[in-house]
């Protein structure tokens, strides 16, 4: 048991004995563990960290305990790397709990602006890479946080005043904590109670400090979040799962295809129509998760524009849930559908054109058509969200059904799409090809990948150089050459050099390379967009 005992301040005792501790109690239970870094136990810490727990006993909370004067570990790290010293007993048991625990207590003095030497010591021999963290690649932002979901709670005691140690010092210990440790590892919220001055505290002081460390104990019946959290959690879950970095480019081409058909647009059906595909978009996404699970999970390459959305690999959604999302999507969908078409001026080739584009929306990985298995998924996407998204926006406006125009628009799209999809399949090679996905980079390796991306580009862009200098169609790629060979020149280059690189590099993160040829399709869009408003 933590002593209380400090002259003046009567000791005051959790109803239940050290580790465990438990009560009944309506409210979900709360896995805390409360860690005390001060390396004497009769300090005003251990009273502050006792009547932390008395409150959470009271709460209902499941509690352990960890003393770290009272752990045999050595402090320091005496090896290259942190992971690669063996721990101790006491630090593997640590590390268990720190795994079980939901929110985790801190409880230290503040010395020299931050905390003792051994919590410093605790925190650098136990926060390693596969415990708090994962690294999956050579970038300084190529890390997963493995304690997303935790909560944190520090106590700290000072001889600074707090009002100073926050605005004139800037809170420098509990900053560290919050932003540079926890954060880092995905731990939040990360709560924070400063007491002091201790030195020139009065007894009356210290106890409301007591009873302030003992209410916040308590508040754990009611959760350590908000109650807006839980909403604003899911909301935020469900908006990663939708992947909304892809739907610009979408939306882009679709709206091109509208105003090529009609200068003032037909807003009902323009709305209603990007409604339906905004929809399609997101039972699709949610289905790619829901199929590509397997694939995720092995990959350990996933970025913003690959490995899926994680949302089923970090367990912030279960399948039936997401795949209820994308039955909702679809059906909503539907609904959009006919809302657009009728408002069209041409519904019986608008609903030809919206069937087909489900079809292959859908089709890119749920059954039967599995088309990213079978290795035409980057085909599909190419048409779907180029030439399809296109074509779509030109005839539920009122488009001509035998116009040229709209079909020599989106060809250097749907070529200019391409690299960028192919190069997708790159990172996700390995654990595409472990569950029998046949992406390209899957059939024809790393080098076949980057082979057929430098072929899309450099087609699209002498394509586009034709378009520009025989002004077809309508002079819409006008002036494209200008900004397009530049960035296919950088885009071939880029390609290039990765090609040179080994095997094992080749099939990591190429962020760089991606980011080149998605900003490279925008120019397709962009230049009509502004030659036609």
């Amino acid at each position: 048991m933590l002593p209380s005992g400090l002259p003046g301040i009567p000791a005051r005792r959790p109803r239940a004995g050290p580790g465990a501790h438990r009560v009944t109690t309506s409210v979900p239970t709360v896995n805390v563990l409360l860690i005390m870094g001060h390396p004497r136990r009769d300090s005003l810490c251990a009273a502050l960290a006792e009547a932390y727990l008395e409150g959470a006993v009271r709460a209902g909370a499941s509690l352990r305990t960890l003393v770290l004067a009272d752990l045999d570990f050595d402090p320091n790290v005496r090896v290259d790397s942190p992971e690669n010293q063996a721990l101790e007993p006491d630090l593997v048991r640590a590390a268990r709990w720190l795994e079980w625990a939901e929110h985790v207590v801190f409880v230290y003095p503040t010395w020299w602006g931050t905390m003792p030497a051994l919590l410093k010591g605790f925190l650098d021999r136990l926060v390693l890479p596969g415990v708090a963290f994962r690294f999956h690649g050579p970038g300084a932002f190529d890390w997963e946080k493995l304690w997303v979901g935790k909560s944190a709670q520090i106590i700290t005691t000072m001889d600074t005043p707090p009002p100073i140690y926050r605005w004139i010092y800037k809170a420098p210990g509990t900053h560290a904590m919050r932003s540079a440790t926890l954060g880092y590892c995905g731990v939040k919220p990360v709560h924070a109670l400063e007491f002091g001055s201790v030195r020139t505290s009065t007894l009356e002081q210290r106890r409301g400090w007591l009873e302030e460390a003992r209410r916040a104990g308590w508040q754990l019946h009611a959760g350590v979040r908000p109650a807006w959290h839980g909403a604003a959690r899911t909301a935020a879950t469900w908006l990663r799962a939708l992947r909304l970095q892809f739907y610009p480019m979408t939306w882009a081409a679709y709206t091109v295809g509208a105003l090529a058909a009609a200068g003032d647009l037909a807003w009902p059906a323009y709305l209603w129509g990007y409604a339906c595909l905004f929809l399609m978009e997101a039972a699709t996404v949610f289905g790619n998760d829901y199929v590509d699970v397997d694939s995720d999970r092995a990959n350990r390459n996933f970025g913003l524009f690959t490995g899926g959305s994680r949302v089923l690999v970090d367990k912030r959604l279960e399948p039936s849930t997401l795949r209820a999302g994308a039955a909702t999507a679809v059906i909503l969908a539907a609904a959009a559908a006919g809302f657009a078409l009728r408002a069209s001026p041409q519904p019986a080739v608008s609903a030809a054109w919206l069937l087909l584009a489900a079809v292959l929306a859908l089709g890119y990985t749920l059954p039967p058509l599995k088309l990213s298995y079978r290795g035409l998924g980057e085909l599909d996407v190419a048409v779907t969200h180029g030439a399809l998204m296109l074509l779509l926006g030109f005839f539920l406006q009122g488009g001509p059904a035998d116009a040229a125009s709209p079909w020599l628009l989106s060809l250097p799209l749907s070529l200019a799409i391409l690299p960028s999809i192919t190069l997708a399949g790159v990172p996700d090679r390995d654990a595409d090809e472990s569950v029998g996905k046949h992406t390209l980079a899957v059939l024809f390796g790393t080098r076949g990948a980057l082979l057929v991306a430098a072929v899309a580009v450099i087609a699209s862009a002498s394509l586009a150089v034709v378009f520009d200098s025989t002004g077809v169609p309508a002079g819409l790629y006008r002036g494209i050459g200008y900004v397009v060979l530049p960035h296919a020149a950088l885009c071939t280059w880029l390609i290039h050099r990765q090609a040179r690189r080994d095997a094992a590099e080749a099939c990591g993160r190429i962020d760089r390379l991606l980011v080149a040829t998605l900003t490279y399709m925008i120019w397709f869009v962009a230049l009509p967009l502004y030659r036609l408003a």
